[in-house]
């Protein structure tokens, strides 16, 4: 069992979703985005940060995709099985670290659809949490003006943005307090939505670390395209 007196990292990628809304034939983490899936670009990332204990993807049973990717034999990623949603496909991959992983081991919670992730922002989540018991996700202060509606999509309010963050990934906790919501929220039958949400249900109050605006989800066939261009931008950064 690893020492917690020197916490790891370890990164747990849910993937065993089947993306309806990009209407492609294939789970969206499988297209094609410049010469490399969706998938590889953002596991590609990950790999590179320093110290590195192990990444985990949690693929459904009926994937075959995954062993086409050159990427999937490399010695720091497992495979667990994926559940019947996120949630459930964390926990499994939580379970999966049982024996490897120690209590206060961070688990970086990451979507397999945000391969614009920067290096520099994980360091960042990581640095900014350093000293805390709990965790904290990326996320960014909402710039758009944002309208309450109801019935019949008539406008009912304004809503003050001051206090809104659109929450992003990676989400990063200490791993038996991960562990622990997520079985608490499941067995209760809660809404999560996020790995932070799990938290939250317990009483817990994860921080906000600022990330970066183009750390985007491919959720939609126009979002291919937007995730291509700022590949290519951040590629001139470097």
């Amino acid at each position: 069992m690893p020492s917690s007196d020197n916490p790891l990292y370890w990164f747990v990628i849910p993937a065993a979703g089947i993306g309806t809304r990009m209407n492609a034939g294939k789970p969206k983490q499988y297209l094609i985005l410049g010469s490399r899936t969706i998938l590889e670009h953002t596991l590609s990332r990950i790999l590179s940060l320093p110290n590195l204990a192990g990444v985990v993807v949690a693929l459904s049973p009926e994937d075959t995709h995954w062993k086409s990717l050159t990427i999937f034999n490399n010695p720091l990623i497992h495979v667990a099985t994926g559940g019947a949603s996120r949630a459930e496909s964390v926990l499994n991959s939580l379970d999966y670290l049982s024996g490897r992983a120690s209590s206060k081991d961070w688990v970086l919670v990451h979507d397999a659809a945000r391969p614009c992730v920067t290096l520099a922002s994980i360091k960042k989540l990581c640095e900014e949490l350093t000293d805390s018991q709990i965790g904290g996700i990326l996320s960014v202060p909402v710039s758009d003006t944002i309208k309450r509606v109801a019935d019949l999509n008539e406008i009912q309010a304004t809503v003050d943005r001051s206090p809104l963050w659109q929450a992003q990934t990676p989400q990063m906790f200490r791993y038996q307090l991960l562990r622990d919501c997520l079985t608490s929220a499941l067995t209760n039958n809660q809404n999560i939505t996020d790995e932070s949400s799990a938290l939250e249900l317990c009483g817990y109050k994860p921080l906000v670390i600022e990330g970066r605006s183009d750390n985007i989800k491919v959720t939609r066939p126009d979002d291919l395209v937007l995730a291509e261009f700022i590949l290519q931008q951040q590629e001139k950064e470097l």
